[in-house]
């Protein structure tokens, strides 16, 4: 009982020490939220006096709500603005300290490729607005989507929630910029892996010539798949250029002949030779006393089949 009553006098103390523990301007205090107002949240900072913040030094978001965003048992960190607000306590900016703290957060999740989601705040010229950690980010059109993103389409990104990865932190500069192009890629190849998986070197199949380069055809397969015909493989004449056998929007009949790391090597030579092939083999030379040639159908009912 002894020992118990010694632990609980300890408590006391360091509750005691702190309470009455210096606090400067410009530090940095984590504290409880303990009400939400429309005009401040309160803070039990542990101190003989609680601390304030105004509902404007919460957040540089202009759409942020304390009463949405912000509860009462949240753990809250926050700078000393001053410490005494005129009424007794700690005036404190939310907005200082996540200034100070963010910045470090952000380039660890740019190193890591934290995939983070954000809510789309305003569109702007080439891109759209989104806050992370109370910082104002920038989206590029070019990175909003796996395809690309117009200009007149950014409104339609306002309000929307998209999955981003920093790419860019200039704590500096203030810049910080986002993609959400990379989480898509990622996934489009995962599914595009998962489809490809399915395919067997020897399918043959039919497609649509998507895209003509120097180098040969890229062939849409349907559901999300395409290969690339290399121009040596395009047909058994040699040309200096793809766009002189085959036209975009074409369709054409393609053998697969070699998948490596996700992607599909395609012949439509392979399927010439092939019909080559089969018309050598239905005919037959059979040299008879004179020097007649007979079709394999004589041939066969001759010999009494």
């Amino acid at each position: 009982m002894a020992e118990e009553k010694m632990e609980s006098m300890e408590d006391f103390k360091d509750e005691l020490d702190r309470s009455f523990r210096k606090i400067n301007e410009g530090d940095i205090l984590t504290g409880t939220v303990i009400s939400v107002g429309d005009e401040y949240i309160a803070l039990d900072l542990k101190y003989y006096t609680q601390g304030i913040i105004r509902t404007e030094d919460l957040s540089e978001d202009p759409k942020f709500s304390a009463r949405r965003e912000i509860n009462v048992g949240d753990e809250v960190t926050a700078t000393v603005i001053s410490t005494d607000d005129g009424k007794g306590n700690i005036l404190l900016s939310r907005k200082e300290a996540t200034q100070v703290l963010a910045w470090d957060k952000l380039k660890d999740d740019m190193e890591k490729k934290i995939d983070l989601e954000v809510t789309v705040s305003e569109a702007v010229k080439s891109g759209v607005v989104a806050f992370l950690e109370g910082i104002r980010g920038f989206i590029p059109a070019s990175k909003l989507d796996l395809s690309y993103v117009d200009e007149k389409e950014l409104p339609a990104y306002v309000g929307k929630k998209l999955m981003v990865r920093v790419i860019t932190v200039d704590q500096e500069s203030e810049k910080l910029v986002m993609s959400a192009k990379e989480i898509l890629k990622e996934k489009a190849d995962q599914t595009r892996s998962e489809k490809i998986s399915n395919i067997e070197v020897g399918l043959v199949t039919e497609g649509t010539v998507e895209s003509l380069q120097l180098y040969g055809a890229f062939i849409d397969l349907g559901n999300g798949i395409s290969g690339l015909v290399h121009i040596s493989q395009i047909c058994n004449q040699r040309i200096a250029n793809p766009g002189s056998v085959l036209k975009v929007g074409e369709k054409v009949k393609v053998k697969v002949i070699a998948i490596k790391e996700g992607k599909l090597s395609l012949s439509m030579k392979a399927l010439e030779d092939v019909a080559a092939t089969e018309i050598t083999e239905e005919k037959i030379d059979y040299k008879s006393e004179g020097d007649a040639t007979t079709s394999l159908a004589a041939l066969l009912k001759k010999a009494g089949f």
